[in-house]
């Protein structure tokens, strides 16, 4: 056996080991914050040590870019939860007067018998913010864009007013009994689905959600398939495209049906 010590410089297997780790934690260094990141063609990196803060998880300095904005007009109302809750009389009547315009489709009193939305009893800031995407093409419509477009921004807020102002009333289809169905109280969390009503009401009502009871099952259908399939994206952050793209059709027709046999 040799008398050589073990962890020795002049021990020649101990340097050969000591030079191999190196080299390959070397190698690997080398491959993992700097080669692996400058590879990915998606990744934007100002160079060499960019790439090793950006493998490292460390904050970067990377070059600013000017965010990339999508090829279409989205929604500029900024919603609130206080949004348009305190209208007064004056702007309440002159939406009625307003409103004469929108009773062919809407109906007289808020509620319509052509499939259109129903009005009356709607949350104020979201009918302003509807009315204020067809003004200016967030949200497009052969019928509404043109009636949107003459409109100032207090018309807006004054028909909204208005239709706010009004009672609920049922559909035809009223049913209280119907069970709702499981997308509409739980979600499908796997499918990143949240409860329809943590949204529109029965649990909970977000800052511009419309309220659907009572809506007609043909609308709300409508308006999830456009979401799912882009046709409509006035929503704000994507949130109402991204669930929809999710749902089944058997879950879409069972959530129309459910709200429009809601009072």
């Amino acid at each position: 056996m040799s008398d050589q010590p073990l962890f020795s410089v002049r021990n020649p297997w101990f340097g050969i080991s000591v030079g191999v780790t190196a080299a390959i934690a070397v190698l690997s260094a080398v491959a993992g914050l700097i080669w692996l990141p400058l590879a990915q063609p998606d990744l934007k990196l100002a160079g060499v040590w960019d790439a090793i803060c950006s493998a490292a998880g460390v904050p970067r300095a990377a070059v600013q870019e000017a965010s990339i904005k999508p090829d279409f007009k989205t929604s500029n109302v900024v919603m609130t939860s206080e949004m348009l809750t305190k209208a007064d009389q004056v702007s309440i009547g002159r939406g009625a007067t307003l409103a004469q315009r929108c009773a062919i489709c809407h109906g007289p009193q808020g509620v319509s018998d052509a499939h259109s939305p129903n009005l009356a009893g709607q949350f104020a800031a979201v009918t302003y913010k509807e009315l204020n995407d067809f003004k200016t093409g967030a949200r497009v419509s052969v019928v509404m864009s043109p009636f949107a477009a003459a409109m100032s921004d207090q018309d807006m807020k004054d028909v909204a007013a208005y239709y706010a102002f009004l009672p609920r009333v049922p559909s035809n289809s009223l049913d209280t009994g119907r069970p709702a169905p499981a997308v509409v109280v739980t979600g499908a969390p796997m499918r990143n689905i949240p409860p329809c009503g943590s949204c529109h009401g029965d649990i909970d009502n977000k800052a511009g959600s419309p309220w659907l009871g009572g809506q007609s099952a043909v609308y709300i259908k409508a308006q999830i398939e456009a979401f799912a399939s882009g046709a409509r994206r006035n929503d704000i952050s994507e949130q109402m495209r991204n669930i929809a793209r999710q749902m089944t059709a058997e879950e879409i027709d069972q959530v129309a049906h459910y709200y429009e046999a809601q009072p």
